[in-house]
């Protein structure tokens, strides 16, 4: 299993750790944030492919920042997916 860190930008929540298995999404925990939003969304995730998350999550908005924690999690996982192409 892998473990990824991601700083956030334009959100409530500070920090993600995003453990991975192959394409897969194990767990997910952001601190910070809106509780019942990071939570629910953490657990939606489970067991996703990182594609499948990437294409739910990137581009959702929270009031008018332009981005979200779900969307920044989608920004986190496709930097990942690019550094695991890179490598």
């Amino acid at each position: 299993m892998e473990e990824y860190s991601y700083e956030p930008q334009g959100v409530c929540s500070t920090k993600m750790v995003i453990q991975l298995e192959g394409d897969v999404v194990k767990k997910v925990q952001i601190t910070d944030g809106c509780a019942g939003n990071t939570v629910g969304v953490s657990k939606l995730v489970e067991g996703m492919k990182i594609e499948d998350v990437i294409k739910k999550l990137k581009g959702i908005p929270c009031r008018n920042r332009g981005t979200s924690c779900p969307d920044q999690l989608a920004k986190a996982l496709e930097k990942i997916k690019q550094e695991r192409e890179n490598a």
